[in-house]
């Protein structure tokens, strides 16, 4: 089954008082790359996270963001009682007894209110938002899936119009030696009967035989042929089979330029021009399969 490489992956999920929020984008890519954005108390993960996409996902530029927002008991501060004490008792001491203390300024003071521990918030929500993760990486795989699908149909539909051109184009060469030897003769004739020469038969024979070996384009054809067949077996069967589509395209576009320079031939070109239309199609689409 063809995977795209495009795909976009978003979830929303609260874990012990906690808001989290993951996307997950990816595009096409020669090979497997991720960029992660992660809060920093989550900056320890980064390790787990990308293995955890590196294992599903073979092929492509991975963006992956977390962003988490605290709200309720979990946001609040854990006011050190001794710290402001000891605050409260230094002012007193040093400040007029009718002097009055500000308690929001007490509580700026450096260690009077300590943030949540990270190390503890972490450890309890790990389990839980990495079950989040892989279910947002499936989420994605299943676009990516869903965008393989089509791609698959269009390839199919490419091979399909490669095929018919290349049996006009094998119809084709069938008479392109006989028409050749027909325009020689009757050129030939032309200026003998001007001329009052007279043409050697054997060199006629002669030249239609160099131009059929120069024109003959059998091989050609069949490795096209070939090509296809093989291309369908891997689209169908492989899995990431993205790279191996772009080897065998390349050469189905070498022998489709083979056949456009040997078969010397109006109604081949033409055919051969719809080839490598449907070949063009087939490489810009298999640079986004996995």
């Amino acid at each position: 089954m063809l995977y795209s490489m495009t795909g976009f992956s978003a979830a929303h999920v609260e874990i012990a008082g906690v808001s989290y929020g993951i996307e997950i984008r990816s595009v096409n890519g020669r090979y497997f790359k991720a960029n992660l954005r992660l809060p920093e108390m989550w900056t320890h993960a980064e390790v787990e996270i990308e293995k955890m996409l590196r294992v599903r996902l073979t092929r492509g530029t991975v963006n992956f963001a977390l962003r988490m927002r605290m709200a309720g008991e979990v946001a609040a501060s854990t006011v050190n009682a001794q710290a402001l004490q000891r605050y409260v008792e230094q002012a007193r001491s040093a400040l007029p007894a009718e002097a009055v203390l500000d308690v929001g300024t007490m509580l700026l003071l450096p260690g009077v209110c300590q943030p949540p521990l990270a190390d503890d918030l972490c450890e309890k929500s790990s389990p839980a938002l990495m079950a989040a993760i892989e279910q947002a990486i499936e989420s994605l795989l299943q676009m990516r899936r869903q965008e393989g699908l089509s791609t698959h149909t269009d390839l199919m539909a490419q091979c399909r119009v490669i095929e018919q051109e290349l049996s006009a184009v094998w119809d084709r060469k069938q008479t392109v030696v006989a028409d050749f030897h027909d325009r020689l003769l009757a050129r030939v004739n032309e200026l003998v009967n001007s001329a009052e020469l007279k043409v050697n038969e054997q060199d006629l024979v002669r030249e239609v035989a160099v131009f059929a070996e120069r024109s003959d384009i059998s091989e050609e054809v069949v490795r096209l042929r070939s090509h296809i067949d093989q291309f369908r077996r891997v689209a169908d069967k492989d899995d990431h089979p993205g790279r191996k589509l772009e080897f065998i395209s390349q050469e189905m576009f070498r022998e489709a330029n083979t056949i456009a320079s040997k078969a010397n031939d109006a109604d081949i070109a033409r055919a051969v021009v719809e080839i490598k239309t449907a070949i063009d199609r087939i490489k810009e689409q298999v640079q986004n399969v996995e």
